[in-house]
């Protein structure tokens, strides 16, 4: 009798365990269909871009972000088109981004385009794609006149480089990047003591949110909520963003790691409370009445850090898996149209503007690439809820 109640013990436990084996390769197996489904509408949005838009286009911010994405995409395919138009953009600059030879004409304490603005960020993004490109092949061209930019920059007394939120996506996540090619300490206490600057003017403790710039500080600016503070979707979104990227090059000892560690937590949970019930960021997060309607590349650039810190285990799954789920509806059910554009990106500017026509046919490189980013990351999220 004591056999036979063992045999029947081992049995069940058999059986127990080939249903938890059939449910994890049904569970792997769903979450792998899901990544490849993904993969392939991020090719067809990136082929739709590239058939579109010549690479030939300057290396100024509203191209360079897209390029940022473009270098994710690549990494996730290995599809050497996307390289090969990647390297083409950067020949067609010259692997630069201002051009101006002489450093005392260098600036970048007012908004500026011309030649003269190397020390602007918005000129500056481009260095992270070269950073990129020259970590694929080696050849000192690439990083040239990054390394004599950005080095400079870090060799200044100045710390008020970055005095518009947009900055923390184009030229904070530089430093850390190069460091891992230069090991050079200087940069990442350039890197820090310009973010700290810029936190302490931009940060709202209080709603967790960065304002755009100084112009826009409560009670400066009020939204039609009450006179409430004005927080702009696409402005917090470079920030986190941009926060993600740092901490993807930054060393695990660095001492400067917890503050962006800190900031980065901080500033999810008040970007998660002000997610729209259908899964999007209006333009002004805390006041949809001001500019309502649907965002897409606050939305996405949310969506990329939101999932990159999950998957790395900085935020904890079960507090965004809800934010995740509706966002990544809006994304690939709104945003993405069905010739693989993606619509609904607020054209170029500094504030919830209503008055800025957003539809399903507007687009942007920098909104296209917001959705390529948040869609990598993503397929990472599905894969690893498969394991």
């Amino acid at each position: 009798m004591k056999r036979l109640t063992t045999l029947m013990l081992g049995v069940a436990l058999m059986a127990q365990t080939a249903t938890a084996q059939l449910a994890l390769d049904k569970k792997q197996n769903t979450g792998n269909e899901q990544s490849q489904k993904v993969t392939a509408t991020i090719q067809k949005v990136n082929d739709y871009w590239q058939s579109h838009n010549s690479p030939k286009c300057r290396a100024f911010w509203d191209n360079a972000a897209y390029f940022t994405a473009n270098q994710k995409v690549y990494q996730h395919t290995q599809k050497k088109e996307y390289l090969d138009y990647a390297i083409e953009w950067a020949e067609y600059n010259h692997w630069k981004g201002a051009t101006q030879k002489d450093k005392s004409r260098w600036e970048y304490k007012t908004y500026g385009e011309g030649m003269n603005h190397v020390l602007f960020a918005d000129w500056q993004i481009c260095f992270q794609v070269y950073i990129d490109l020259y970590k694929l092949e080696r050849r000192a061209e690439r990083i040239e006149r990054t390394l004599e930019v950005m080095c400079h920059q870090a060799s200044t007394p100045e710390k008020d480089y970055w005095w518009w939120s947009d900055a923390l996506y184009m030229g904070l996540p530089i430093f850390s990047k190069l460091y891992t090619i230069t090991h050079d300490q200087k940069l990442l206490d350039k890197q820090y003591e310009c973010f700290k600057w810029t936190d302490s003017l931009l940060f709202d403790t209080e709603d967790q949110l960065y304002y755009r710039d100084a112009k826009y500080i409560y009670p400066k600016v009020k939204t039609a909520c009450n006179n409430g503070k004005s927080f702009w979707a696409r402005g917090d979104g470079w920030v986190l963003a941009g926060l993600a990227l740092v901490l993807q090059d930054l060393p695990e000892d660095s001492k400067y790691r917890p503050f962006y560690i800190d900031r980065f937590k901080k500033l999810a949970e008040g970007v998660a409370r002000c997610q729209q019930p259908e899964g999007h960021w209006t333009r002004s997060m805390l006041c949809p009445d001001d500019a309502p309607g649907y965002e897409t590349s606050g939305t996405a650039f949310f969506t990329y850090g939101i999932l990159w810190g999950v998957n790395n285990h900085i935020l904890p799954q079960k507090q965004y898996e809800g934010t995740i789920s509706k966002a990544w509806k809006y994304l690939s059910e709104v945003a993405l149209q069905q010739d693989g554009s993606i619509g609904y990106v607020q054209p170029i500017g500094e504030k919830p503007d209503p008055t800025r026509t957003v539809n399903a046919r507007s687009q942007a490189p920098f909104g296209t690439g917001a959705w390529l980013l948040a869609a990598c990351e993503y397929c990472e999220y599905l894969n690893s809820l498969s394991k």
